[in-house]
């Protein structure tokens, strides 16, 4: 089961933060420092996966990374996955978060964190691996945005002056 996906870049700020148990918002913290520790110092040269750290399992957790430009992607997993089947899984991201934002960078996941969110969410759920076909990832992504974009959503390019009627039908009529 995979316990947590992290990126961060070269510098140890969390750019994507996603935890499948639960921890305190310190413990957290403390993961992130760890994982990065544990991958920053490691030369490009030797293999990307590693024993977790001793926050996340010691011996019983992986971490399993690639270095993409100044992004580290992290997937922290327990001893049951498989090594290379999870560095496909964040090939498999990396890429889909490439086509969806036409050569992606870390300016995309710091102000589309919600689309990265979506495109993650239709990889992985609850720890276990839903998706792995890019182009069906992107088909549910792009479905979901034609869906907000005619709902008027967060996504849509409505007037601000139509949210402000939409709004206005059901507040409540106040008379002083």
């Amino acid at each position: 089961m995979i316990k947590a996906i992290l990126v961060f870049n070269n510098h140890g700020k969390p750019r994507l933060v996603k935890f499948f148990d639960h921890h305190t918002e310190e413990m957290q913290q403390q993961i992130i420092r760890e994982c990065f520790q544990l991958v920053s110092k490691r030369p490009d040269n030797v293999c990307n996966f590693l024993e977790g750290g001793s926050l996340l399992g010691g011996s019983d957790a992986k971490l399993i990374y690639r270095h993409y430009a100044t992004l580290y992607f992290v997937f922290a997993v327990d001893s049951s996955e498989s090594e290379l089947g999870i560095l496909d899984l964040i090939q498999v991201f990396v890429e889909t978060l490439d086509k969806r934002f036409e050569n992606v960078c870390e300016l995309d996941l710091i102000f589309h964190v919600d689309k990265v969110h979506h495109i993650l969410d239709e990889v992985v759920m609850g720890g276990m691996v839903l998706e792995t076909n890019m182009s069906e990832i992107l088909t549910h992504v792009e479905a979901a945005l034609r869906q907000e974009k005619s709902e008027g959503g967060v996504f849509s390019n409505a007037s601000p002056s139509k949210a402000a009627a939409a709004i206005g039908k059901f507040a409540p009529k106040i008379s002083i």
